[in-house]
Parts: C-alpha cells; sequence; structure tokens
C-alpha cells in the first residue's frame, strides 16, 4: 500500500502479474476507506447513476457485467475528473420472476405456497433474496465496481415502500387509477396477470378452424373460423359488417352455439373487416380484448370458460375439468362428429407467451387495478418534443421511445402473488366501500366500520421499479440526496427495456419531480455468444462472469466488453478477445516493470519536464497529449470502443513499442542529466497512462500505480489527465515519424533478404534535402541502436553502390550495401513490385484530385492532404526508377 505522503519506488514488481491477488487486494483497500462514497466533495459538481437494479432471483450474467463495467468506466473517470459521483447500488425484488423460484423450490420439496400460508412463504423469499444479494455483492466485488454501498437500496426497503403508497395513492386521488373487470394478459402457470410488455410473442405452427353457425330455424348459417376453438364456448355473439350485404338479412337473429346449444344474437359492428375471411366475427367478451370492446358496445354477457389455471369451468359444459389444450383436441372432434367443422387450415400466426413462465398466454376476464396511462404519457410526449426530455445515446432509439409512449395503453398493475408491494387497498364487507390510504387502515373512510380486509394482489415489479432514480434518493421526503443528486446524469441500459422500464422512470420522474430523472440514456446492445445467438439456457450458450475472471481476471473481461462494444449494438462473446485483453494488461505490466527497474529511488517530486528533454521525450508527451484529450473526448460521448482502440494504440504501439525502447539509449547511456530527464518523463508519462486506463482496468492500474512515484492513497482519487500546452511538440511528432519509417524499413529488408538483426549492417542514408540531413544527423544515436548499423552515413552526396538494397522513405533514399547477401535478380523484381505499386497510388490520387465531384465537395484541408500524398508517391516512384535503371544500366 502507499503512504499518504510522496511515495518513492523501493521496490521492483513481480515478474508476472496475478490478477486474483490484486483484485482482492485492492478492492477490499478501496471499500475499507470508502473512496466510493458520495458526499465527500460537498463544493463539486455531482454526476450521478443509479444501477439498474438487478433482480433477485439469480446470479448475474455476462450482460450485466457489460451494463455495470460501462457505468464503472463514467463513474470511475468523473470521480477522477473531481466530481462528487454517486453510483447507487441495489437491486429488485422481481415479483413474478423471484416467486416462481421459490415455489419451484417448494415444490421440490413437496410443499406449496398455501401449505405454508402468506406469512411463511414471505419469510422463504426473504431468504432466497437475501441469500442471492450476497452473492450478486460478490459478484460486484470480483468485476471491481465501484459503488457506493453505504446508500445500497432495495425496491421492498421500507422507504421505497413508502414511495410506492405515496405513488398509488396519489394517482388514485387524481383518478389515475382505477379497478375493473377487462380483458389482461393471464398467465396459467403464474396465475397473475401480466402487462403487455410482459408478454412475448412467438411464431407458432397452428390451425384455423372454420365452424358453421346455424340460425335458430334452421334457414340459413354464417361460417366463422378461430384459432382457439376452446373459447367458441363462451361466444355470446357473431358479429358481421353493417353493410355487409351477404348477412343483412341475419342482423338481429339468433344462431345456436353448437355443442352447449346457447341461443346467441347476430349484431352489426363496424369493428368487422367484410372483405376478411368469411366477413362474420364469433364474439367471445370474455376471453378477447377485441371482442370485449364489442361486447361492451353491444350490452353482450361475458362468458368466462376457464378457471385460473387455464382449466375448462362450468360454463364449458361437458369439457369441465379438462386443460384448454385438451379440451381443444377434444372439442373439435366433436364438431367434426357433428358436421359443425367444415375446414382447418394450417396456419402460422403469433401467440403470446408469458416472458416469466413460458406459458401461452390466456386473454382473460378479470378484475384488475390500472393506471389510465395517457395523461401521464402526454407530459412526456411534450417534454420530449419541446426539446426539454431526454437524450438517447444512440439518438435512433428516441423514435423508438416516442413510438412506446404515443401508443400506449393503460396498465395493468395489479398482480395475484404474495411478494411484492401489496396493494393499499381496503374492502369494506358492510358497505361495499374501497379504502385507499398511504398507511394500513384501521377502519373504512366511508362508513368507519373496522370490518374490511386488504386486497390480497400486489403492484407490478415495475410500478416500483419506475421511480427508481428518485426514491431511491428518499423521495417523497426532501432529502439532502434528493437535493444534490436528483435529477441523475445518465441511464446505462439495454435496448430491450425502453418499454419496460426507461419509459416508466421518465413518466413518473415527470409527473411526482417534474424533472426528467436523467439527462442522458446510453444504449448497449445484447451480449451474444459467438455465433451472434442470444445467450440462454436452453441453448446453454450462456457465460458466467466469474469463469471468465478466473480464467483470465476482471480486468481482461472488462475492457474487452466495454472496447468491443458500440452504443447500441449487440456484441458477440469470443473468448480470444478476453485473451487479447489479457495479453494487453500482460504488455501493460512488463512495460511498467522495466520502467520502474529504471526508477529506483524516484520520488514525485524529482519529476521535471523541463529544459531540453530530446526528440523521444518530446514526441511522447506529445502523443499522450493527444490521447489524454481524445479519450477525455470519446468517454464524454460513450464511445468506448473508439476510447480502447486509442489507449491500445498508444499503449502498446507508442509507449511499449516505441518510446521505451528509444529511452534505454538514455537509461544506459551515461550522460547523468539525459538519464535524469528520461526518468521523469517515463515516470511521468506511465502514471499518466495507468490513469487512463484506470477506468478500463481498476485493478492493474492501481498495483502498478502504487508502485510508481507518486502522491495520494490510490488512483481511483488521483487527478484525471489534463491537456498541457507545453507538451505540444509537431516538430519532434514529425522528426519521431520519420525515425520510426526509417526503422521499419530496415527492418523489413532485413527480414525479406533474412539478415538478422543481431548482425550489423552498413546503412548509407540519402536526404532529399539539408533540413532532412539536420534531422537525421541529430538522431543518429537512434538510428545506430536500432539499425544495429556497423556503418552509418547520412549525406546527400551518397553515391549509390552496385550491389546494394535500396528503399525510398519520406525525405530520403535508403541505402543497404549488401553485396555477397543479396539477389541483384531478386532485388531488381522487388523494385519492379514496388513500382508498380507507386504507379498504382499515383493513378488513384490523380483519378481523385481530377473528378470534379470530389474537389467540389472535400473540405480544402483534405484536398491539401491528397495533394501532398500525390507529391510524396511520385517522389518515391521517380526514385525507384532510378535505382532501377542504376541496377540495370
Amino acid at each position: 500500500m502507499s503512504e499518504t505522503n510522496e511515495t518513492k519506488v523501493q521496490s521492483q514488481m513481480p515478474t508476472t502479474y496475478d490478477p486474483k491477488e490484486a483484485e482482492k487486494k485492492w478492492y477490499d483497500y478501496w471499500i475499507q476507506n470508502e473512496f466510493f462514497k458520495a458526499g465527500n466533495r460537498p463544493d463539486a459538481k455531482t454526476y450521478t447513476i443509479m444501477i439498474p437494479p438487478p433482480n433477485v432471483t439469480g446470479m448475474l450474467h455476462i450482460g450485466h457485467a457489460l451494463d455495470c463495467t460501462l457505468q464503472d468506466i463514467l463513474i470511475r473517470a468523473k470521480r477522477m475528473q473531481g466530481y462528487d459521483t454517486l453510483w447507487m447500488p441495489g437491486s429488485d425484488h422481481a415479483g413474478i420472476a423471484t416467486q416462481s423460484r421459490v415455489e419451484q423450490k417448494l415444490r421440490e420439496e413437496g410443499v406449496n405456497r398455501y401449505d405454508l400460508g402468506r406469512g411463511k412463504f414471505l419469510e422463504r423469499v426473504w431468504e432466497w433474496k437475501e441469500h442471492y444479494a450476497e452473492r450478486i455483492h460478490e459478484q460486484w466485488a470480483k468485476m471491481g465496481f465501484s459503488l457506493d454501498y453505504s446508500r445500497e437500496r432495495f425496491t421492498l426497503d421500507e422507504g421505497l415502500s413508502k414511495a410506492v403508497r405515496e405513488v398509488f395513492v396519489s394517482l388514485y386521488e387524481k383518478g389515475l387509477i382505477y379497478r375493473g373487470n377487462y380483458i389482461i394478459n393471464w398467465d396459467p402457470a403464474a396465475r397473475t396477470a401480466l402487462s403487455d410488455i410482459e408478454v412475448e410473442h412467438k411464431e407458432v405452427h397452428g390451425h384455423l378452424y372454420h365452424l358453421e353457425y346455424k340460425t335458430k330455424d334452421g334457414s340459413s348459417s354464417i361460417i366463422v373460423a378461430t384459432t382457439r376453438p376452446e373459447t367458441m364456448l363462451g361466444d355470446t355473439a357473431v358479429a358481421v359488417h353493417p353493410e355487409d350485404e351477404r348477412y343483412k338479412h341475419l342482423i338481429g337473429q339468433l344462431l345456436i352455439l353448437p355443442i352447449v346449444n346457447r341461443e346467441i344474437p347476430v349484431i352489426a359492428d363496424e369493428y368487422v373487416e367484410k372483405e376478411f375471411g368469411s366477413g362474420a366475427v364469433k364474439i367471445t367478451p370474455a376471453h378477447d380484448p377485441n371482442d370485449f370492446e364489442v361486447g361492451k358496445r353491444h350490452n353482450l354477457p361475458q362468458v368466462l370458460v376457464m378457471d385460473e389455471s387455464a382449466t375448462m369451468n362450468a360454463n364449458a359444459g361437458p369439457y369441465q375439468g379438462m386443460d384448454r389444450f385438451a379440451c381443444r383436441k377434444q372439442l373439435v372432434a366433436d364438431l367434426k362428429e357433428q358436421g359443425v367443422l367444415i375446414k382447418v387450415e394450417d396456419h402460422i400466426h403469433q401467440v403470446g407467451h408469458s416472458e416469466r413462465s413460458g406459458a401461452v398466454i390466456e386473454p382473460y376476464l378479470s378484475t384488475q387495478w390500472f393506471v389510465s396511462m395517457k395523461p401521464l404519457a402526454d407530459k412526456a410526449i411534450d417534454a420530449q418534443k419541446s426539446g426539454q426530455g431526454v437524450h438517447f445515446v444512440p439518438d435512433r432509439f428516441e423514435k423508438i421511445y416516442l413510438h412506446w409512449i404515443e401508443n400506449i395503453r393503460d396498465w395493468c398493475i395489479s398482480r395475484q402473488l404474495w411478494w411484492g408491494h401489496r396493494i393499499p387497498a381496503w374492502y369494506c364487507a358492510d358497505c361495499g366501500d374501497i379504502t385507499v390510504a398511504r398507511e394500513d387502515a384501521a377502519a373504512c373512510s366511508h362508513c368507519q366500520s373496522t370490518n374490511i380486509r386488504q386486497d390480497d394482489d400486489v403492484l407490478d415489479t415495475w410500478f416500483s421499479s419506475g421511480l427508481w432514480p428518485f426514491s431511491t434518493l428518499g423521495w417523497p421526503e426532501k432529502t439532502e440526496d434528493m437535493e444534490r443528486f436528483y435529477p441523475t446524469s445518465v441511464l446505462v441500459t439495454g435496448y430491450d427495456i425502453i418499454g419496460f422500464w426507461v419509459t416508466r422512470m421518465i413518466i413518473s420522474g415527470l409527473e411526482f419531480t417534474q424533472q426528467i430523472p436523467f439527462r442522458d440514456v446510453l444504449i448497449h446492445g445484447l451480449v451474444r455468444d459467438e455465433d451472434g445467438r442470444k445467450m440462454s439456457k436452453s441453448l446453454g450458450n450462456g457465460v458466467d462472469p466469474f469463469e471468465v475472471i478466473e480464467k483470465y481476471g476482471a480486468d481482461a473481461m472488462r475492457y474487452m466488453l466495454s472496447t468491443s462494444s458500440t452504443p447500441g449494438q449487440d456484441l458477440s462473446f469470443r473468448w480470444e478477445r478476453v485473451e487479447q485483453a489479457r495479453n494487453f494488461a500482460n504488455k501493460i505490466w512488463n512495460a511498467s516493470r522495466f520502467a520502474l527497474m529504471n526508477l529506483e529511488g524516484v520520488a514525485a517530486s524529482d519529476i521535471d519536464l523541463s529544459g531540453e528533454l530530446g526528440t523521444a521525450n518530446r514526441w511522447i508527451l506529445h502523443r499522450l497529449n493527444e490521447t489524454v484529450r481524445e479519450v477525455t473526448r470519446l468517454i464524454d460521448q460513450y464511445e468506448f470502443g473508439e476510447t480502447g482502440r486509442l489507449l491500445y494504440n498508444f499503449i502498446w504501439d507508442d509507449l511499449c513499442d516505441w518510446y521505451i525502447e528509444f529511452s534505454k539509449l538514455s537509461l544506459y547511456g551515461t550522460d547523468a542529466a539525459g538519464k535524469k530527464k528520461t526518468q521523469s518523463v517515463l515516470a511521468y508519462v506511465l502514471d499518466q497512462t495507468q490513469r487512463l486506463i484506470h477506468p478500463f482496468m481498476p485493478f492493474i492500474s492501481e498495483e502498478i500505480w502504487q508502485h510508481l512515484p507518486h502522491e495520494g492513497d490510490t488512483i481511483t482519487l488521483a487527478g484525471w489527465p489534463q491537456e498541457n500546452s507545453s507538451f505540444e511538440a509537431t516538430g519532434a511528432l514529425r522528426e519521431m515519424e520519420i525515425l520510426m519509417d526509417i526503422i521499419r524499413v530496415v527492418r523489413n529488408i532485413r527480414a525479406e533478404v533474412n539478415v538478422p538483426m543481431s548482425k550489423k549492417i552498413e546503412l548509407l542514408v540519402k536526404p532529399s534535402n539539408h533540413e532532412m540531413q539536420e534531422i537525421l544527423g541529430r538522431n543518429e544515436d537512434y538510428l545506430r541502436r536500432f539499425c544495429n548499423t556497423s556503418v552509418l552515413e547520412v549525406n546527400t552526396d551518397l553515391t549509390v553502390p552496385e550491389k546494394a538494397m535500396t528503399a525510398v522513405v519520406t525525405g530520403a533514399e535508403l541505402i543497404l550495401p549488401l553485396a555477397g547477401l543479396i539477389d541483384i535478380n531478386q532485388e531488381l523484381a522487388r523494385l519492379e513490385k514496388e513500382l508498380q505499386s507507386l504507379y498504382t497510388e499515383v493513378e488513384r490520387i490523380e483519378k481523385k484530385l481530377s473528378n470534379e465531384g470530389f474537389t467540389a465537395k472535400a473540405p480544402a484541408k483534405v484536398i491539401e492532404e491528397e495533394k501532398a500524398k500525390l507529391s510524396d508517391y511520385a517522389d518515391k516512384r521517380d526514385k525507384v526508377i532510378g535505382r532501377l535503371a542504376e541496377l540495370k544500366g
């Protein structure tokens, strides 16, 4: 651990990085010292993220890892930038999902919730919650998430429950919550109502059954079609279009419903499309939402033919007690026997399934509680269209959001469960009135009778989740946290819950706080398997974050997930990408280890970046400046993939492959002053690099930073790197590009003719002008070292030997007299190939510049760059032509 005062480099790092040891050590250290706690910077600007609360149904999956890693990157970067950051942790009770899991466990024990009773059953669910909440904590820690655990919330906390009641009662008093009989989505497996967005529609290969209903007098008949013949037992009419000439004479007549022989009328309603099918539609008000509306208009009876488990009831006559699908099979056989079944067609159609249980949804007439959504949604629509709404990233998701709220339907919020927020409504047995109250009611508000009972149902999970951004901060109380940290800064979530959750949070925020709950909504995609398939238990293609961390470490997983993602797009999980990220971490470790071996005893106060630094030092500071500027900009724009590419290129290529190699000349040289300058630059750049990579790779960056000369307790609170105008060095940038170009070309030539780097060579460099000669002259040491020369001559008047390999770089010609090591014919062939390539490039750019469409639209800067490229390629071409002439001559 570092000391709170200035720390010098005192010890070397281990040969290899051990993620397991570092991850546990540093996370414990961060938590013990409360580095993640909000409120420690009262004068600073705030930056707030509310974690999308994971369900306490099980372990976190790889999608959670992506979602939370993106949030942690933002929080860590903003914390280092001096913000008072709050990343609020928490979890969701997930009513249906959690209750289903516990009931499944009870079935394995041979009991059910009714055997236990409500109180005992809820005790079991709370035990389940505590177990999985602890597992979620372990996973958060393993992944390095910098959450403020002192403010952790759960959707069934006392405070959040108070907020839920306040919202329910408030909406009820405004007339926006009501109770009534409506067709709802019914899950017969979980035995509860579902909202529209909890229904997953799947394509099913089924059948279309055509049935004949005869008139009472037997003189005529009507053909109707259905995909659910079992619901015909609840038919209370057949509807035709009022202007359909085929059926006008039948309107008002009675039909005999087959099997049950009930009389049902023929009615006229414009709901019917006369051009579709037979132009006649069976009406089943208790089992179809459209039929329900038709039934209300015509005062039709509502005949329910199933119970809550989708078992046929007494209204189903001879099929009572049968499962709905068994009933269908038997009923079809009976209809066929009676001659009522005219034909059966294969039919592919969309069938609703419960997102939770997987059961086929049954449209079902039931008494439920609803929220009238349109008046609430209109405020959100107005805010969005007036420019006062939220900013979606990518912005295309704004259209999806608007589509949801502009087409919103009333929301069925009651669920036939025991686990959740119990509906705060009490029914009076004496006067029949309903009492809705913020506190538990002791008596009827109408007649004061104490003979009352609370509604057994609970609220939809999304009702409480929709209040998450402000209920977690203490609302409806006026708390300091609510005042300071709301509205929040950004919501990070997947595109699959825009309708479920994002929409409801915005609507609730505007209604109850008069503010949008977050400024930005960053939408990411799903994590799919390497074949692009959605991960699922049935496919067995899920990835456990613990498994990834066990193999490669948390930093590798975090870096791979965050930098493989583009806002709004799915990403494919590939193990080789995690391995590449691990290799990147090892590269950082090894480079840092080398640096520390050459920084023994250096303290932060020893770092001096003033005075003459030399080409390589000035170049790396310039490149650091560029990287700081771009990384800061890209993180603010949520472009994590592009940020990762920039950091990778800077660290792997510029810092490790070039600068550290160049620094060895000074570090191993005899110039004490030069060595000290290089140590300063090396220590500074390495420190700044760890800070830049820290939000992505928090553990390895902390471990390295603690070995570097530094001030402070932790990198998590170290300042974010800042641009420094004194580091700008375009001259050094140009010089280094020239040197690197020469070194690369020489190494390529060596490889081409199999001359190992260990073998010294003679290198002649013919600059194209005196300026280039000066640049190369003051950097000869680098050329000698990295080209490994026995002789190095830089001169504008060089004569090219007969037997030599040559190459043209920008501003110079390279000559390698390698007599005896090369084949002249081979060299001629190589130059001919290079010449053809240069001709192609010259021709390509000439065509581009002669294209009026390009020159008219392209910025002047781009055109100038193309002209410079043309001049460069033409110069190289001419020199290759000359060299070919020399060899052939």
